[in-house]
Order: structure tokens, then C-alpha cells, then sequence
């Protein structure tokens, strides 16, 4: 995780009087480019980072410098502390651990107004902690997967970094089989094994990217009206979008979805509100939803 590196590398800046590129990318399994950009970052943030050359050259903090507690206030450090404190619960880490001391050690008066929760009750124990291991180690791991297509697939990975996004775990790592980068849902994951073989290879990780299915340039309009007795599932799911509240207590969302009829997360969002919702744009849809209740009834027909 960058942030629980960067913390730890100003720490050790500030316990060390000169730490090279080569043993900071060494100890935290990442490329020294990473490290280069790692340090970037901890001068932009105002802290006096120099660097030496020569034999024994690298990175160190101008002599006489103090921590500056303005730097990181104590609803800061309380927030840091909060989510590293849900990293160490789920990754049971020593080194996140060992950070969460340090922190502890500032000043932290004050209430945190951050409570963090990493769920993971739906991933196979210790799926989570064997995938950081294999990034650690660079092991190469192997599992079968379930595609969306649902069909079952053995992929070979290199494991290059674990992504929490959307309420779900996600591995990003070169696919052996694909020969490409791919990233794969942990939950789809079965019969996980981290083999002995090393990989060298230097991978960068994927670059920070967010996105959304909806309220995408280029997207049809949506609209579905809502009950009022399912409110509060239908915000779980679509809260940023635009929303006008009918007399009778409904709801009438509106949303741009790309290539809608065949977007199934959005069919699955809309089965799942069951009779509390209706489709009035676009109307193809709503013969989609009707064959897939159909479909449903036939399951359950002799029962």
C-alpha cells in the first residue's frame, strides 16, 4: 500500500542517516523507479529530503530537521492510524503493525470521525494473506477462475498488487495464459496455491484509476421509478445520480448507462429490487427483465 510505504520510508529517513534507492525498492519489493517517485512525493509534502552521491550515496533528511507536527495534524495521524488499523486486522501484518506503533507514539488527542471496515467475510480464509505473500515473494501463483461469462478458467499469475475497490478484493497481475495484465475478482477465485517458483520479471503496478458504469459520456439514459418501501436498497446502489422525490413517496432515478441492454450488473441491480422497481427507459429493457423473470418462474414451476 503507498501510503503505508511512504510513512514508513520518512520514518526511516528520520532513524537513518543515509538509506540508498537500491535497499528502500529492496525492503519494500518495489522497483527503485517506485522508490524515486516515493521520495517525490515526501518532498512535495515539505519534508527536507537530499541526496548524496557517490559509493555510499542515497537519500537522507537535511541535518538539524525536526518532524514538523503541522505536517500531520492529530485528526490526521487518528485517521491514518484507522485505516491501517483495518489493513492490520485483515492482513494480520507486522510490518502495518509496527507503523500503527509509531503513530501512536504522536500526538493523537482527539476523536477519530473515520471507522474503516476492509470486509472480507466472503473470501475463503487466508486468501487474502497467502495473495500478499505471493506479492511480497514474488511468487508465481495458481488458481481457476470463474470468468463473467461464467465459464472456468485455470490461469498461472504473476501477482504484482491487491486493489479494494467497489466493496470488493481485486488481484491485479500478468496473466501467463493471456500474456497480458489482467485483474481478477478474489471471491471468483478457487483453489488457490502459491507455488515455489520466483518470478523476476519487474512489473509496475497499475496506476491509480476510478471509474464508474454510469454517468459515462457517451451513455443512454436510464430511468427507473422506485417504490417507496425500497428507497433505501435502490440509494445503496444508485446514490450519485440524479434523483427527484414523486408525491406519492417514489422515486424517479435517472442515470446515463453505456450500452444498457447489455450492461448485467445493472440487470442484476434491477432484479434484485424485485417488484419495488420499474424500468420506464429505455423500454427494451423492460422485455429483458420480463424474460428473466420468466425464466425464474420456470425454475420453481414444479414446486
Amino acid at each position: 500500500m503507498k501510503l503505508e510505504r511512504l510513512i514508513s520510508i520518512i520514518f526511516k529517513l528520520l532513524n537513518n542517516e543515509v538509506l540508498s534507492a537500491s535497499s528502500l525498492a529492496n525492503e519494500f519489493q518495489v522497483s527503485s523507479r517506485t522508490i524515486y517517485r516515493d521520495i517525490d512525493a515526501i518532498c512535495a509534502a515539505g519534508i527536507p529530503v537530499v541526496s548524496y552521491q557517490g559509493t555510499n550515496g542515497g537519500f537522507g533528511i537535511i541535518e538539524g530537521y525536526k518532524f514538523d507536527k503541522s505536517l500531520m495534524g492529530p485528526y490526521d495521524i487518528l485517521n491514518l492510524i484507522t485505516v491501517l488499523d483495518s489493513l492490520s486486522s485483515v492482513f494480520e501484518d507486522k510490518d502495518v503493525e509496527h507503523t500503527l506503533e509509531r503513530l501512536k507514539m504522536l500526538d493523537t488527542s482527539g476523536r477519530s470521525t473515520l471507522l474503516v471496515d476492509l470486509e472480507c467475510h466472503r473470501i475463503e480464509p487466508n486468501s487474502l494473506m497467502d495473495l500478499r505473500l505471493a506479492i511480497r515473494e514474488n511468487r508465481v501463483i495458481r488458481f481457476n477462475y470463474v470468468s463473467n461469462k461464467n465459464e472456468f478458467t485455470y490461469r498461472e499469475i504473476e501477482p504484482i498488487h491487491l486493489h479494494y475497490k467497489f466493496r470488493n478484493w481485486y488481484l491485479y497481475g500478468y496473466c501467463r495464459e493471456r500474456h497480458s495484465y489482467r485483474e481478477f475478482k478474489v471471491t471468483r477465485m478457487m483453489r488457490l496455491t502459491l507455488s515455489q517458483e520466483k518470478y523476476v520479471q519487474t512489473h509496475e503496478m497499475k496506476g491509480d484509476s476510478s471509474y464508474s458504469d454510469y454517468n459515462q459520456e457517451g451513455g443512454e439514459e436510464v430511468v427507473i421509478w422506485v417504490k417507496p418501501n425500497s428507497l433505501a436498497e435502490a440509494l445503496d446502489h444508485f446514490q450519485n445520480c440524479s434523483k427527484v422525490i414523486n408525491n406519492d413517496g417514489s422515486m424517479t432515478i435517472t442515470l446515463s448507462v453505456y450500452q444498457p441492454l447489455n450492461a448485467g450488473w445493472l440487470k442484476k441491480i434491477l432484479l434484485s429490487l424485485g417488484s419495488g422497481a420499474k424500468i420506464i427507459k429505455p423500454m427494451q429493457l423492460q422485455s429483458i427483465l420480463i424474460d428473466e423473470a420468466k425464466k425464474l418462474i420456470k425454475i420453481y414451476k414444479d414446486v
